[in-house]
C-alpha cells in the first residue's frame, strides 16, 4: 500500500473530497476530516474510527492500525501503517471512518 493507493481508495467513497490541513492532504465527507495521509510519517495515514470498530481493527490487525496517543486515540484516531496495510482492509477501515465521521452534525461555529 503506497500514499497514492491510499488516497485513491479514499477517493472511490462517494461525496469524499480532498483537502489539506497542517501540511499533510485530508478527506472530508459532510465538511468533516475522516482520515489523513502523512501523518505522522510519509509512511502512515490516519483514520477516525468509532472506538469500538477502532477495537476491532486494532485486535485483528495489529501489524497494520495502532491507536493515536493521548485523548485523540481515545475517541477513535487510528494510525494506519500503510507498508503493511491489506488495501480489502484499508477500503473496510476508510468506509467506516467516513460513515462515522460524516454521520456526526458539523459542530456549530462560535
Amino acid at each position: 500500500m503506497t500514499p497514492a493507493d491510499f488516497r485513491k481508495l479514499a477517493l472511490r467513497i462517494p461525496g469524499v473530497i480532498e483537502g489539506a490541513h497542517q501540511g499533510h492532504a485530508d478527506f472530508r465527507a459532510n465538511g468533516r476530516i475522516f482520515a489523513t495521509l502523512g501523518y505522522p510519517d510519509d509512511s502512515s495515514a490516519m483514520v477516525k474510527l468509532s472506538p469500538t470498530d477502532q477495537q476491532l481493527y486494532l485486535e485483528r490487525h495489529p501489524e497494520s492500525f495502532v491507536r493515536a496517543a493521548g485523548a485523540w486515540g481515545g475517541r477513535g484516531s487510528t494510525l494506519v501503517r500503510l507498508g503493511a496495510t491489506n488495501p480489502k482492509i484499508l477500503a473496510s477501515a476508510l468506509k467506516f471512518a467516513c460513515a462515522h465521521t460524516a454521520s456526526r452534525s458539523k459542530r456549530p461555529k462560535p
